[in-house]
């Protein structure tokens, strides 16, 4: 497990997963999500890969759906978005294949402006 005393167990919880927590998951699966992770990691946070990993940890961590009631929010994003990774059933693979469903995503909307499957009232 990586260092948690870098990010402390009480910080305060951010909103939605920050891509500055990128590098802390690199050694808590195999050599694909290592790779991954570090190609991830290396681009600046506006980056749309890094934001389609973005993307891809607040729907796996469950972040639309946490508030400060929520004892995810209480341990802080560092601790959930490790619990998280570690816990998660799939393969490394299906992990790689849930960034790149997001990278498709991502891309759907940068140039439709709109999520798939998502209804938009803006005009």
């Amino acid at each position: 497990m990586s260092d948690i005393s870098e990010f402390g167990v009480h910080t305060k919880a951010e909103l939605l997963f920050p891509a500055h927590l990128i590098p802390t998951l690199r050694e808590l699966r195999g050599e694909e999500w290592k790779a991954l992770i570090d190609r991830v990691a290396a681009l600046p946070e506006t980056h749309p890969d890094s934001l389609a990993f973005v993307l891809m940890m607040i729907e796996l961590d469950g972040c639309l759906k946490c508030n400060s009631n929520n004892y995810k929010f209480l341990r802080g994003c560092y601790l959930c978005a490790t619990q998280t990774v570690q816990s998660f059933k799939g393969t490394d693979q299906d992990l790689l294949a849930l960034y790149e469903k997001a990278r498709q995503e991502l891309g759907t909307h940068l140039q439709h402006g709109v999520r798939p499957g998502v209804l938009s009232l803006a005009a």
